[in-house]
């Protein structure tokens, strides 16, 4: 396709994205420049304006990717969908589709917010509200470009064997909202570059999207899908930080004459406000089943003290948690700092470690 006008664009490092002015109404292409930071379809406007940023290397020329779709309000995405991450801007592929269930503390009721929490510190309860999700393939050009960003190995297995703190990570692997995705086409029989894209996916042209399930992917979900499945989201907003926590449970391992039992989390912190901030330290306490309470503090996540601003508004990552019984609760605050060097403390809203009724042997590997 021809090179386009952007309508707009926004960066992260030296890759852009962009919408064309061209063509109607769904039919828009999708420009890129080697990187990826993709931006709301609420953020266009009917006035040709082209943002980017003052880090931008010169000579980048746009490239279209495909055609842009309007993103859908109702329903869901099937399996083969393009998309372009909203937050993190990278290019992906739907695996297969999840509902969860969101527990949303910022719409929480008058009458819910006097409840106790479980656990025992006085969080709202909210009633889970259906939500849709997907697993889905990152494009290995854009893991580069947003891994300051977000973790591009954000999905973890623990491995079949008597280490019971081994660990293995698929790349290339992620978990992402229904309210994400910016759909769109591509007439590139191969538009993703993943090293599971071919044995996952088979194109056909008489398919919309034309990428279809292979049995492989079918296997793949039926055979890992209890250390997949994306079931409860926990979402809370503090002083415009937004804190959305996902727990997935890992597998029993025996050690020293007793069951350990792992979970990993992913978290996403968000910024909705202009003001530029830094998370300087964590503080978790972390509650067994067993009768034991945790308290971990220490500076920053995973060794980032990540900067949330205006134009790099969000941050993921996932940490693992491990406890001598098959449940739990786990929550905290994050500690941040404003340009002028104040504190304040954004809560993580509090989630529940369960461990599935049914327990079976976590996978060794992939084998194909």
């Amino acid at each position: 396709m021809a090179a386009c006008v952007a309508r707009r664009a926004l960066t992260v490092g030296s890759r852009w994205w962009s919408r064309s002015l061209t063509g109607a109404r769904g039919s828009r292409p999708l420009c890129a420049a080697g990187g990826a930071q993709a931006f709301p379809p609420a953020a266009t406007t009917t006035s040709q304006r082209h943002l980017s940023s003052r880090n931008r290397a010169e000579g980048k020329v746009l490239e279209t990717v495909g055609v842009f779709e309007v993103p859908k309000q109702n329903g869901k995405y099937e399996t083969g969908q393009l998309f372009l991450h909203s937050v993190f801007g990278y290019r992906g592929v739907v695996l297969f589709p999840w509902q969860a269930r969101l527990y949303d503390r910022d719409v929480a009721s008058g009458a819910s917010e006097k409840a106790e929490n479980p656990a025992g510190h006085g969080s709202k309860e909210v009633k889970g509200k259906t939500h849709t999700y997907y697993q889905v393939l990152i494009d290995a050009r854009d893991c580069p470009h947003i891994s300051q960003r977000s973790q591009t190995e954000a999905v973890t297995f623990l491995a079949n064997h008597d280490d019971s703190r081994a660990l293995y990570a698929i790349p290339g692997l992620d978990y992402v909202s229904h309210e994400d995705i910016l759909p769109y086409t591509s007439t590139d029989q191969v538009p993703i570059q993943h090293e599971l894209f071919e044995r996952f996916l088979l194109y056909d042209q008489t398919k919309a999207p034309p990428f279809v399930a292979r049995e492989t992917l079918r296997a793949w979900q039926e055979k890992n899908h209890p250390w997949l499945e994306l079931s409860d989201v926990h979402r809370e907003t503090t002083e415009n930080i937004r804190v959305t926590v996902i727990p997935f449970y890992m597998g029993m391992r025996e050690a020293q004459n007793s069951h350990v039992y792992w979970w990993r989390y992913c978290i996403r912190l968000e910024n909705l406000d202009s003001d530029v901030v830094q998370l300087r330290e964590r503080h978790w306490r972390i509650f067994s089943l067993s009768g034991t309470l945790e308290t971990v503090r220490g500076r920053g996540v995973v060794g980032r003290e990540p900067v949330l601003s205006k134009e790099q508004p969000a941050f993921q990552y996932s940490s693992h948690v491990s406890l001598q019984a098959s449940s739990g609760h786990m929550w905290g605050t994050f500690r941040f700092e404003r340009p002028d060097g104040s504190h304040f403390d954004v809560r993580i809203p509090p989630f529940s470690l369960e461990s599935n009724k049914d327990e079976k042997t976590p996978p060794s590997g992939l084998h194909w």
